[in-house]
């Protein structure tokens, strides 16, 4: 009988101590997470304008952000900036990965030297780009160097160029800032991926004659399908949510050129104090990120 009761304090001692565990966790995850979110969703059908109560309006928020040219603006700089940043920083971090798993002298600090940035604040990263960008900044000095100026100025970009403040070149530029900074990860998260790649797969193709290219199509990029799924995925949900290089490089400018969804929700929170407004939006990006989510996993399989 003492055994049984001893089985059974320890049967309901287990979950205690497991939620004495997470218990602190939970609390943060309610109160910083699910309750904010919620609250915010209860606010995106709502008037509210942080200093009068909230007002129910219902679908009126989503019915005229729909109205909205600016809204449109962001929902079309924002799919163009994802497009061409989750597709150029896969393909330039699968390509790192597979330079930095050869056996090559200084491979530890060349995957170090790439990985920096990733590690460093946007924020400061913005702020040399941002000097770089400038007319007479590093860039155009650079270009001029080498006589791409002239390049240029026959593709109607009359030299110096102010690649943040001219509508063909901002969102190009923060573009290829933040394919910079986050190809870095990407390349260890791919480097993971092709070292769980058993090697006893490449020794059979190189013994059926298998050519290098053949290896990499056949074997490397199939095994790889989950480890690019996650980057594509992580890359996507990241590109939608861009918002602090444009904040600090060109606040939406020059002519909402670089107007992303995410500065806009900010914009109009915190600069308009739409607050219900700005929750609509935010729920509608978030639906959008869902979706190519969902597709994207179709494409890519499991």
């Amino acid at each position: 009988m003492a055994a049984i009761k001893t089985k059974r304090r320890r049967k309901l001692g287990e979950p205690a101590a497991a939620l004495g565990f997470l218990g602190p966790f939970l609390v943060v995850m309610l109160v910083f997470k699910a309750w904010p979110l919620l609250y915010a969703f209860y606010l995106s059908f709502h008037s509210y304008d942080l200093f009068s109560p909230p007002r129910a309006v219902g679908l009126a928020n989503y019915a005229y952000l729909l109205e909205q040219a600016d809204f449109w603006i962001s929902i079309e700089n924002t799919a163009l900036y994802t497009l061409v940043v989750v597709t150029c920083q896969t393909i330039l971090s699968l390509a790192l990965a597979l330079v930095m798993d050869q056996k090559i002298r200084g491979k530890a600090f060349f995957r170090t030297a790439f990985f920096l940035p990733s590690v460093t604040s946007s924020v400061a990263i913005s702020l040399i780009f941002m000097f770089i960008f400038f007319k007479n900044g590093i860039l155009n000095q650079a270009l001029g160097a080498v006589g791409l100026d002239r390049l240029l100025a026959a593709v109607g970009l009359q030299p110096p160029i102010d690649w943040l403040g001219d509508t063909r070149t901002a969102l190009p530029a923060i573009m290829v800032q933040n394919i910079w900074s986050t190809s870095g990860f990407f390349m260890i998260v791919f480097l993971a991926g092709l070292q769980d790649i058993p090697e006893s797969l490449y020794e059979a193709a190189r013994v059926d004659g298998a050519t290098g290219w053949q290896q990499l199509r056949h074997i490397t990029l199939p095994s790889l399908r989950p480890t690019t799924f996650y980057v594509v995925t992580m890359g996507l949900i990241g590109c939608f949510q861009v918002f602090d290089q444009v904040y600090v490089m060109t606040e939406g400018g020059p002519l909402k050129a670089t107007l992303t969804t995410a500065y806009l929700v900010y914009k109009e929170a915190f600069g308009n104090f739409e607050m219900g407004y700005a929750c609509a939006i935010a729920f509608v990006l978030a639906a959008i990120v869902f979706l190519c989510t969902v597709a994207q996993r179709r494409f890519l399989g499991e």
